[in-house]
């Protein structure tokens, strides 16, 4: 899993070393030797230095701690990972260059992702299919072209309307879609058999 917020999901009495070989030492049948190489190459590829292996997450910048912990995720060979929110606590600069390394370990490590997102934009540019979901229903399923193509959910249309556009002319003569559900789902009760 790529957690949310970079700060905090960094141990700071672990040295980034620790940190990425963690889950090795839980599971040492993956690698038989040399890790450390191993987490100096894979540190690398995420963009990070070899002399950062002895340093400590509060020395490092936001950007920095999510690529550790994308090269913590990736040291234990996933085949699937769950990003929550990944960016969303980085600055604009440094989102771009996160997204660009999830993208590119997509292709080269044959990764599936589940990307949590309120970002549409962010979500079109990840993933081939789009799950909307609205008050934990899922409201709306399709590929991720056709999605922003045709939406067919009213939430769903609310949502896309949402997104800024990047010229300021358009932007204000830009039509918002406001959903109102006809009945609120909040009144659900659960039964529990006795």
């Amino acid at each position: 899993m790529i957690f949310q917020d970079p700060s905090s999901s960094l141990n700071d009495r672990m040295a980034i070393e620790e940190i990425v070989q963690e889950g090795l030492d839980n599971f040492p049948e993956l690698y038989k030797n040399d890790e450390r190489y191993l987490i100096t190459e894979l540190l690398q590829t995420v963009g990070m230095l070899p002399e950062h292996l002895s340093r400590y997450p509060h020395e490092f910048s936001g950007g920095q701690r999510q690529r550790i912990g994308i090269a913590r995720t990736l040291i234990m060979k996933p085949k699937f990972v769950v990003a929550d929110e990944p960016i969303s606590a980085l600055d604009v600069s440094i989102r771009a260059q996160i997204m660009n390394l999830l993208s590119k370990f997509q292709k080269q490590f044959d990764l599936t992702y589940i990307f949590i997102a309120h970002d549409l934009s962010v979500v079109r540019f990840t993933t081939n299919r789009i799950a909307v979901i609205y008050r934990g229903d899922i409201v709306e399923l399709a590929e991720s072209d056709e999605l922003f193509e045709c939406p067919l959910h009213p939430y769903t249309r609310s949502l896309l309307s949402a997104i800024p556009l990047p010229d300021p002319i358009q932007e204000r003569k830009k039509v918002h879609f406001e959903y109102k559900p006809e009945k609120e789902h909040h009144d659900y009760l659960i039964d529990f058999p006795k």
